[in-house]
């Protein structure tokens, strides 16, 4: 592999908090290309982030999440990586990266960055060698590579399916010409999946850590840490057709969730720790249940696991009670935070997908023939119920970029736009993601809402994008971003990531409500007013008149 020089570095890790600071942090994932762009040609980049980084101090966030920019084709949104230890020209350089991350430190905000171990790009130097040498060679060995099955060999290994549509395994031209091996790619095929039962793979990987944990970045999240190991001999599978693509609601699938993964990161933690300023691994793992979720973050693992059981959680209160009480008591019990997260790059953004009233699995995400298209202000309003919430459970909460200003689903993208991988492998049948990676408005009146100084927009922004933007609603009390400031502070004042829980009953089946410290959080998921428990009213979702809960509508009430 391939790398820049990393003699010259300007980003000190900060030093450790009186406690784990990811326990209670609150982080912010930033979509590069779809945050902020300084160059002018339509895609955020990493001067981009740097110049808006007052603006999420002001928020009040303690890290942040950058989704991949190291060199890569970008055939799917840079999660398809060919140099792991450079950046992308498209994002910038090196030194870019090293400016974006002090100006981050400078303003106590810690930085983590993507980390993609289960495959690569096509186009990674370790992949061309592999095209170039003979089935059972050393280059091969470092990826999937298997004979096919059939008289001559042109059938598949295996039924495997792609997270992408379409089967899992490509056909390569051997060197002379003939038809040859097969290999796996678990996503597009431009995303050939490693070997991890390759020492050399597991080596390349510890280099690849030290690389940027030496530059002083404060942790990783780690794409698709469920599935680096395959089950032994790759038997056959066939996924259930409801279930989400990533594996979330399906247990013993061959390629999610084997038991060899742990060896992995029981190996990463080791490195990690030996570098000062608490660093952190943060999973994301699909898996089917809180417990499994649980095994990714024992003590000799990684610090933290995307919570997608709560993130897929429909606004129904016996539902969400569930998953909240299972959730802390499956992190408890290995000694782990419990996380929370209601959108992300691959979802469908919270203020639409709860207000959804059709079925929607991971991944396919809504367009304009979508059954059950959301009311915009039934979502909204429940989004800002979610979150408030969400922000006073004890442990970690994650925010993705844009849902501080309340920004839906873009639903209406024409298809001639869309760049998904999803939506071409399965021939426009499903979406995909594209709806929830749009650029974010910065400014009302600006070109391109103020996301790029030429007006350019990697993907299209819709028109109602001005009344969302973050100028707009800077000076506005009753916005979504004055909301998420004051939870922010609040959250932060109160000790509330750090708090405990207790519920509290008799407010009826619709209603979800707990105590942490002296805030008490009273949310309701029904159809009708409830009645407010006393205390003083400290942040509310919505508006909170004559000792009554409005319907879609949490509020947090002080009783110290």
């Amino acid at each position: 592999m391939t790398s820049a020089d990393t003699a010259e570095r300007t980003a000190a890790p900060l030093a450790p908090a009186a406690a784990e600071w990811w326990r209670t942090a609150v982080i912010y994932q930033i979509y590069p290309r779809s945050f902020a762009d300084a160059s002018g040609d339509g895609i955020g980049d990493l001067p981009g982030i740097t110049s808006r980084l007052d603006s999420l101090a002001d928020l009040g966030v303690d890290a942040i999440w950058l989704s991949p920019f190291q060199r890569s084709p970008q055939k799917d949104a840079g999660y398809d990586v060919s140099d792991y230890c450079d950046v992308d020209p498209l994002f910038g350089t090196l030194s870019d990266f090293d400016a974006m991350l002090g100006a981050a430190h400078d303003r106590r905000i810690r930085v983590i960055v993507d980390l993609v171990p289960n495959h690569s790009s096509d186009q990674h130097a370790w992949f061309q060698l592999a095209l170039a040498a003979a089935p059972g060679s050393a280059e091969r060995g470092r990826y999937m590579f298997r004979d096919g099955s059939g008289e001559n060999g042109e059938l598949p290994p295996n039924n495997w399916e792609s997270v992408f549509g379409g089967p899992a395994w490509t056909r390569v031209v051997e060197p002379d010409g003939r038809p040859g091996q097969w290999y796996l790619h678990l996503f597009d095929p431009s995303q050939p999946d490693f070997d991890w039962s390759n020492e050399e793979v597991r080596e390349e990987f510890r280099r690849i850590l030290r690389f940027w944990l030496d530059r002083g970045v404060d942790g990783f999240r780690v794409d698709v840490a469920h599935g680096l190991i395959k089950a032994e001999g790759l038997p056959d599978y066939v996924p259930d057709p409801e279930a989400g693509s990533m594996g979330g609601e399906e247990a013993n699938v061959p390629y999610w969730g084997q038991e060899g993964v742990h060896e992995v990161y029981r190996d990463w933690r080791k490195i990690l720790e030996e570098y000062e300023g608490d660093r952190a691994l943060a999973a994301e793992a699909w898996l089917p249940t809180a417990d499994k979720t649980a095994l990714w973050v024992r003590s000799d693992e990684m610090h933290q696991a995307f919570n997608f059981p709560y993130l897929m959680t429909e606004w129904n209160a016996a539902d969400l009670h569930e998953v909240i009480a299972e959730s802390l008591r499956a992190f408890s019990s290995v000694g782990a935070p419990s996380t929370w997260v209601l959108s992300n790059h691959d979802v469908v953004r919270h203020a639409s997908r709860l207000a959804l009233t059709a079925e929607n699995p991971q991944g396919h995400g809504i367009g304009p023939d979508s059954p059950g298209k959301p009311i915009p202000e039934v979502g909204l309003r429940r989004a800002r119920a979610a979150t408030t919430l969400m922000l006073a459970l004890p442990g970690s909460a994650y925010l993705y970029q844009g849902e501080e200003l309340g920004l839906p689903e873009v639903i209406d993208i024409p298809g001639d736009a869309r760049q998904d991988p999803t939506w071409f492998r399965t021939e426009g049948e499903r979406y995909g993601r594209d709806g929830c990676r749009v650029p974010i408005p910065w400014q009302a009146d600006a070109p391109a809402y103020g996301f790029s100084p030429a007006g350019a927009s990697w993907l299209p922004q819709p028109e109602e994008w001005a009344t969302f933007a973050r100028d707009a609603q800077a000076a506005d009390p009753a916005s979504t971003l004055s909301l998420y400031r004051s939870l922010l502070a609040e959250r932060r004042a109160r000790a509330l990531g750090a708090g405990s829980l207790e519920w509290v009953d008799g407010l009826g089946s619709d209603v979800v409500a707990f105590r942490n410290g002296h805030v008490t959080v009273v949310a309701n998921l029904g159809s009708t007013p409830v009645a407010l428990p006393d205390g003083i009213v400290i942040a509310s979702s919505g508006t909170v008149t004559g000792g009554e809960l409005p319907v879609d509508t949490t509020v947090w009430l002080a009783n110290d």
